[in-house]
């Protein structure tokens, strides 16, 4: 049998000021999204901000429910919101931010698999892979060009 390798390249940055002003924006906006977050069972708050192409950010949270399988992750919750607005195609940056109630969360925060699974194919919608930045409340900082190429290199395809 012949293998395989699939590299995958990102940077994780001890703070803030190794970003460009208007990645350090993002960050802050996905941490301010937090603050909108419905977590009474989990306590734990996610902010996921996006830039468009145009400049505009749009930001989404998490959303919980009783009814546990209804609750939608902050990934989500902001990119359907832009693909019921034709926006899906005009991602060019996430930013993903994490905060609790019970303990300070100070290592980066990555999209659960289904989050994944739909980045991917938005991402697949645009021209270009899109830039992640990934934190907690505070700490490093990931980040990475491509969710396919580094969140996800085997999603799920079918050909329609």
């Amino acid at each position: 049998m012949s293998g395989h390798q699939h590299q995958i390249i990102f940077e994780r940055l001890p703070d803030v000021a190794s970003l460009s002003p208007s990645e350090q924006e993002l960050l802050a906006r996905a941490l301010q999204a937090t603050d909108g977050a419905y977590a009474p069972f989990s306590r734990f708050r996610v902010g996921c901000a996006v830039r468009l192409a145009d400049g505009s950010i749009h930001t989404g949270n998490n959303q919980e429910n009783l009814a546990f399988p209804s609750a939608l992750c902050a990934e989500r919750t902001v990119m359907y919101h832009l693909g019921s607005h034709g926006l899906a195609g005009e991602v060019r940056t996430i930013a993903i931010r994490a905060r609790s109630e019970l303990k300070e969360i100070a290592q980066p925060v990555t999209p659960c698999g289904a989050c994944r699974q739909v980045l991917v194919e938005y991402e697949r919608m645009s021209p270009e892979p899109f830039v992640l930045l990934m934190q907690g409340a505070s700490g490093d900082i990931l980040r990475m060009e491509g969710v396919e190429a580094c969140l996800l290199p085997f999603a799920f395809a079918i050909d329609f």
